[in-house]
């Protein structure tokens, strides 16, 4: 065996999508975030067309971003906005000091679908996830709709050609690490044909 299946198991089964508003508020450094991104780079992608863009808000910035993003909610929701939520993605800038805004450049040659992006966008996150599980370090994959506001959309600053996919958060969790989750048997998932 190339890798101990007990330990991959294991980081796959503990793996967690952790919200900011769980983190410690200990800073995550450079290095750590840098070798996150660099395996989400070793997802499949159709062709190699590697269509993930990742722009890196840390420190002031993350806390610059998110009081942006706070401002683009409220002008996103008008009359229905919620100071709450709006204080919450403040709070998320302070709270987290590593926030990545997800990009997807679509295959410009149009030599494959977008849904196969898409999915290597996906599959990065995923990526992504499991080394943040190694480090004891929370993700949180989040795509609110209020991203799609021009406010929010010059606050992430995406070149041009480049769709906004959500952010991802990473930080430290406060206290113990969540508790195994559950998912369907897989006999409610799985059909099985041998003939």
């Amino acid at each position: 065996m190339r890798h101990s299946i007990s330990d991959t198991s294991t980081l796959l089964l503990d793996r967690r999508s952790i919200s900011p508003e769980k983190y410690s508020g200990r800073r995550v450094h450079r290095e750590i975030v840098e070798q996150v991104l660099q395996h989400g780079t070793w997802a499949p992608n159709h062709g190699l067309t590697q269509p993930w863009r990742f722009r890196v808000f840390m420190d002031d910035a993350a806390e610059r971003l998110m009081s942006q993003l706070s401002d683009a909610y409220r002008a996103h929701a008008g009359e229905a906005a919620m100071e709450s939520k709006a204080d919450k993605i403040r709070q998320r800038g302070i709270r987290c000091n590593a926030v990545v805004a997800l990009g997807l450049e679509h295959d410009v040659d149009g030599r494959f679908p977008l849904w196969e992006d898409e999915a290597a966008l996906a599959a990065a996150v995923q990526n992504m996830y499991l080394m943040c599980t190694a480090h004891g370090i929370g993700g949180f994959w989040s795509t609110p709709k209020f991203l799609a506001h021009p406010d929010a959309k010059a606050a992430l600053g995406h070149s041009e050609g480049v769709t906004g996919m959500g952010l991802f958060y990473m930080g430290y969790p406060e206290g113990e690490w969540p508790s195994k989750g559950h998912r369907k048997p897989l006999e409610y998932v799985a059909d099985w044909i041998t003939e």
